[in-house]
């Protein structure tokens, strides 16, 4: 049972980490930054939301109760809103984000690699919230085993984009990707409504 706990969990976060968009962004910062510069930012960028994805599920609860008064359904909808924005300009537009040419390496690892490209607004919801069902050990677990399949796919994000491109598949990879992440935005929005009229029959 704990190993199926574990798989959900896994499961779950690596498609709210989404690798498959990380792929497209690294793969488009290949022009600015030598192979080396890119796969320090990989490494940089995972640890970085290795430690906010953490941090959120053993205090996210308080952050948005105590510190900031904030109900985790509001956090939901509100979530979900920009998922959808998100996944609509990668369907209609084919990039997810545009970076500055002038843009410094370090700036790109903490933002927008880190947070909120892997440490996003989904994946904080679902560390928030997973810990009541299957516990923050499997949480744990789920989010580490998500974040380094998510920095292999980064590492090797270079020719896995050469090799989509060389097949005219990267376009639709990411329109399709687009899609997913904004339907995931709108399954968030209904979820968030459905915990706030919840609490209206109590």
């Amino acid at each position: 049972m704990e190993i199926k706990l574990i798989l959900s969990a896994f499961v779950a976060l690596l498609a709210l980490v989404n690798p498959v968009q990380k792929i497209f962004v690294i793969t488009s910062l290949q022009k600015q930054f030598a192979d080396k510069e890119l796969k320090y930012l990989s490494l940089k960028a995972s640890i970085t939301a290795f430690v906010i994805l953490v941090l959120f599920l053993f205090l996210g609860q308080i952050i948005f109760n105590y510190v900031f008064h904030i109900q985790l359904y509001a956090f939901q909808v509100t979530c979900g809103v920009v998922l959808f924005y998100n996944g609509i300009s990668g369907l209609q537009k084919g990039v997810f984000f545009q970076v500055d040419p002038n843009v410094k390496l370090a700036d790109l690892s903490a933002v927008p690699i880190a947070m909120p490209m892997i440490a996003g607004p989904a994946t904080i919801t679902a560390v928030v919230t997973f810990p009541s069902h299957y516990g923050y050990v499997v949480t744990i677990v789920g989010i580490f085993g998500a974040l380094a399949v998510n920095l292999l796919l980064m590492l090797y994000s270079r020719p896995i984009g050469n090799l989509l491109t060389k097949y005219n598949f990267m376009n639709a990879l990411i329109r399709i990707t687009g899609l997913i992440v904004a339907t995931i935005g709108v399954q968030m929005v209904f979820t968030g409504i459905s915990n706030f009229i919840a609490t209206l029959k109590i």
